[in-house]
């Protein structure tokens, strides 16, 4: 048990708000500040992606309790629905039997946890700017303006998780020796929305994830409790297929008419959507170190924010939490060492899910509809049925599993370099469950 400390936690976030949980149930004083006003008194729609929980954010969540609350409002998705442009659907089954991930609204879940974080005795403050913190002694400033006058508020501990455009990790830059960078996507994201049927059903399979892959661009669908569907359209900004080259309301229709036909039924607002809701930007960043002595600390995506395409920004994020957690338990009131030990172990696998992420784009919105691509996910996952202690295909390892993402990502190589030369066998594709594939993966294992 730590001796009970004064802590602040800048941004309300999931990860804030999980974080602020935690440190309340190990007997802190904590207090959690946001510029923007409580998510809970605002209509939040217009630049969401729907969040896919995962194994990791299951843990984390169940660790201090709620887990079973959030599946409430939860709905599993056990397989992809591949959308082709002709209209035929096909079907791939995430993991092993009975595995799913689970659809959950960004906003009802931020709403719900800090309903949960409230009751615990958290204290939040919202539309609180902070324009500055004072590293060394664990000082935050707020104000209504950037030029002043600012509140001086004193905390043992600061802990910045307030997203990709960190205030905390600002101050924290301008170190010497502290690393950084970020890179933006060439693509944008459009948030549009199937609704629910006259009866409040879905109007297509609610247990799926969704996916029209279109090469560079694609549009994603998960499923909401209500009946709907938040879709998000990915594209790049500029080119001949672009939001640059979708100018008027003729463009969008005639766009998706051509490439995603059997949603004409489906989006009926899709021109007004399109236009109203804005254009949202995908940027990965990275830095170093991620603490300051043991006063101040980044967590989630203030730390390593990454682009959405496996769907474990939040997982990850929950997961530093479980780990950060772990440490206290091992290390008691050495809060030094815990952020120490906290961010060497966090960092190389906040760059390989990072890294992960990038290249799931590729698959997402090129492979999956790709019959070379199928035939290996076929052969996969017989080859794990066979072996299950020898082989864990990379997505069910990254998320169904807890499995440091750095192993992830090595494993996964290797893999791939197996599956190239078993794609490469004479007469694959009609005879890939045989002795000789079998003996070949075992070999090279």
């Amino acid at each position: 048990m730590q001796q009970p400390v004064r802590i602040a936690i800048v941004g309300s976030g999931l990860v804030g708000s999980l974080l602020a949980l935690y440190l309340k149930k190990a007997g802190h004083e904590v207090h959690v500040f946001d510029r923007s006003e409580d998510i809970r008194e605002i209509d939040f729609s217009g630049r969401s992606i729907n969040l896919a929980m995962s194994t990791r954010g299951w843990k984390a969540l169940d660790g201090v309790g709620i887990g079973d609350a959030i599946r409430e409002i939860a709905i599993p998705m056990d397989k992809r629905a591949i959308h082709a442009v002709e209209g035929d659907i096909a079907y791939q089954k995430y993991g092993m039997e009975g595995e799913s991930i689970y659809s959950i609204s960004r906003g009802e879940l931020n709403r719900m946890m800090i309903d949960l974080t409230e009751k615990e005795g958290v204290e939040f403050f919202f539309e609180k700017k902070i324009w500055d913190v004072k590293l060394s002694e664990g000082i935050i400033y707020i104000g209504e303006t950037e030029r002043g006058p600012w509140e001086e508020l004193k905390y043992d501990k600061i802990f910045g998780a307030d997203g990709a455009f960190s205030k905390v990790r600002n101050r924290m830059q301008k170190q010497n020796r502290f690393d950084y960078q970020q890179h933006f996507l060439n693509i944008g994201y459009k948030e549009l929305k199937i609704e629910a049927n006259g009866l409040g059903k879905h109007l297509i399979d609610k247990n799926s994830f969704h996916i029209w892959p279109r090469g560079e661009f694609m549009l994603i669908a998960l499923p909401n409790l209500e009946g709907s569907f938040t879709c998000t359209l990915f594209i790049p900004f500029e080119g001949k297929y672009s939001i640059e080259s979708l100018k008027e309301e003729k463009d969008v229709i005639a766009f998706f008419e051509e490439f995603f036909p059997d949603t004409k039924e489906l989006i009926p607002n899709l021109a007004r959507d399109f236009f109203k809701n804005p254009t949202s930007s995908l940027v990965t960043t990275q830095c170093f170190p991620w603490t300051f002595e043991d006063k101040v600390a980044l967590i989630g995506d203030a730390a390593h924010a990454i682009v959405p395409f496996y769907g474990q920004g939040m997982n990850a994020g929950f997961e530093d939490i479980t780990q950060l957690f772990d440490l206290i338990q091992e290390h008691g009131d050495d809060w030094l060492r815990i952020f120490k030990e906290y961010e060497q172990l966090r960092k190389p696998n906040a760059d390989a899910i990072a890294e992960l992420s990038y290249r799931n784009f590729i698959e997402m919105s090129t492979k999956t509809a790709d019959p070379d691509f199928l035939l290996r996910k076929k052969i996969e996952a017989w080859f794990t049925a066979r072996h299950p202690q020898k082989w864990l295909p990379l997505y069910d390892r990254v998320t169904f599993s807890h499995k440091p993402y750095r192993e992830a990502l090595e494993i996964g190589d290797h893999q791939k370099s197996i599956m190239d030369e078993v794609m490469l066998l004479p007469g694959i594709s009609e005879s890939w469950q045989t002795a000789e594939v079998e003996n070949l993966i075992l070999s090279k294992l």
